[in-house]
């Protein structure tokens, strides 16, 4: 496998988490690890199953999910974070807090870093 190559380390950084899936799969195997495929599926909702497929070979590519297959019938498989993919949620959650600072809620579709409160305040 030949090595990647990026601009600068800004570059690098938006390379590895670009995709329109990867930081919600980041996130939640953050909150919710690990996490089997169906599970992540469900989550995410629109996603479709060859680019969630697609999203977690990258990110196990890259170091950041690991991968856990237990030889039994039928194969069960497991994606958590890696040391590597946890020491990006500092960022993730201070990209987070900006967006929610600057971008006005009605224009998203989803929250992904209140989702825990609102569901604690709807129970």
């Amino acid at each position: 496998m030949t090595k990647k190559k990026y601009l600068n380390e800004f570059d690098a950084t938006l390379q590895i988490i670009q995709g329109k899936w990867k930081v919600m799969i980041l996130y939640e195997l953050y909150e919710h690890a690990p996490r089997r495929f169906g599970e992540l599926h469900r989550y995410i909702r629109d996603i479709s199953h060859k680019t969630l497929t697609n999203q977690l070979r990258e990110l196990e590519e890259d170091g950041l999910v690991s991968r856990t297959v237990y030889p039994e019938v039928p194969p069960r498989v497991e994606y958590a974070l890696t040391e590597k993919g946890r020491s990006l949620i500092p960022l993730l959650e201070m990209i987070c807090d900006w967006g929610l600072a600057h971008v006005d809620r009605e224009q998203m579709e989803r929250l992904l870093c209140e989702e825990d409160e609102i569901e604690e305040a709807g129970r």
